[in-house]
C-alpha cells in the first residue's frame, strides 16, 4: 500500500521517523525505521535515513508492503497424545515447544505437528496460522492442552473457556514459603507499560484475571502450588504469583535473574483440565502426570 504526505509548516523540522510515526499511528517507529533502511520510504524520489529533517516542501512517499502469511508445513512429530475422537485431541505439551507459528517460530510447533497427525480435520476459526488451537500455554510451561478437529467443537471450547466453566488446574514450585493454605489473586492483567514484551498488573488497561492457589507442600525456602484458573490471560499464573511476591521457580522473566540449575524456564505444569464434551455433553476430565523433570526439582527441594 503506497502513501503520499505533505508537510505542513506546522510539521516540518522534525526527523522523517518521527514524523511518519505521528501520521501513521498503526506503524510502531522500530518498523517505520526498518521500512527507511530498506528503501520504502522516498524524499522526493530519494531514499532518506532515519534521522533525515523533513521540510516543507518535501513529498514524501510510504510503500507499506501486504503483510503475508507463512506457509505452514505438517511435519511429523511423537505427540503425546492423552486423548483423542471425532472432535477434540489433547496433546501432553513437552518443554520447549511454542503452540503455534508467530514470528521467529514457524516450524517445529505443536500446529505443525497436529496438522501432520490429523492432516485437514482442524478447526479453522483461528485462522491458517492457528488451526485447531483455542487456548495455549507458554513456551516452556508443560502439560494438557485441547485442539479443536472441527469449527463446531472449537465454538464450544471457546464459549466454555469465555464463561470459565472449564477447569484448568496447574502445579507450580514459587520462591519462599506461602504462609496461608490457600489464596486467590484478582488483579487485571495488561501488557507491561514500558517492556512491552511483559504483562503485568494493570489497573487502568488490563483485563480481568483471577487465580486460585492452594499449598500442596512447603519447603525451606520453596512452596509447591496447585493453581486454578478463573481465567486465561498471558503469562496469569507467573504475573499473579510474583505480584504477592512469590515469583516461579526458573522464571527469569518475572523472577530471579539466575536460572535455577537443569530447569529451562519456570517450573510450572498444565495438570489437569475438565470440560463438557462439544458432541456428547458430558464432563470430560484428563490428568496429565508430573514430568521427569518436575519430579526432579521436588526431589532436589526434598533433601
Amino acid at each position: 500500500m503506497k502513501q503520499e504526505f505533505y508537510p505542513t509548516d506546522m510539521e516540518d523540522h522534525v526527523r522523517i521517523d518521527k514524523y511518519l510515526a505521528e501520521a501513521c499511528p498503526d506503524l510502531s517507529r522500530s518498523y517505520i525505521q526498518k521500512l527507511l533502511k530498506s528503501g520504502q520510504v522516498l524524499v522526493n524520489g530519494q531514499g532518506v535515513k532515519a534521522s533525515y529533517i523533513v521540510v516543507e516542501e518535501d513529498r514524501i512517499e510510504l510503500e507499506v508492503p501486504e503483510a503475508v502469511e507463512p506457509e505452514i508445513d505438517a511435519e511429523p512429530m511423537d505427540l503425546d497424545i492423552l486423548y483423542e475422537d471425532q472432535d477434540v485431541i489433547l496433546i501432553n505439551k513437552p518443554k520447549g515447544m511454542v503452540v503455534h507459528p508467530a514470528a521467529g517460530h514457524y516450524s517445529h510447533t505443536l500446529v505443525n505437528g497436529l496438522m501432520y497427525h490429523c492432516r485437514d480435520q482442524l478447526s479453522g476459526i483461528s485462522g491458517v496460522m492457528r488451526p485447531g488451537i483455542v487456548h495455549r500455554i507458554d513456551m516452556d510451561t508443560t502439560g494438557v492442552i485441547i485442539a479443536c478437529k472441527n469449527d463446531m467443537a472449537h465454538s464450544s471450547i471457546a464459549a466454555q473457556l469465555k464463561e470459565h466453566s472449564i477447569t484448568r488446574r496447574y502445579q507450580a514450585i514459587v520462591h519462599g514459603v506461602i504462609a496461608e493454605d490457600e489464596g486467590t489473586v484478582d488483579a487485571p492483567i495488561g501488557r507491561h507499560p514500558v517492556e512491552r514484551k511483559k504483562m503485568s498488573i494493570n489497573y487502568q488497561n488490563g483485563k480481568d484475571a483471577v487465580t486460585h492457589y492452594r499449598v500442596l507442600n512447603r519447603f525451606r525456602q520453596y512452596t509447591h502450588v496447585e493453581c486454578r484458573l478463573e481465567t486465561g490471560r498471558t503469562h496469569q499464573i507467573r504475573v499473579h504469583l510474583a505480584s504477592i511476591g512469590h515469583p516461579l521457580l526458573g522464571d527469569t522473566v518475572y523472577g530471579s535473574k539466575k536460572p535455577w540449575p537443569g530447569l529451562t524456564g519456570q517450573c510450572l505444569h498444565a495438570r489437569r483440565l475438565r470440560f463438557v464434551h462439544p458432541s456428547t455433553g458430558e464432563p470430560l476430565e484428563l490428568e496429565c502426570p508430573l514430568p521427569d523433570w518436575f519430579r526432579d526439582v521436588l526431589e532436589k527441594l526434598e533433601h
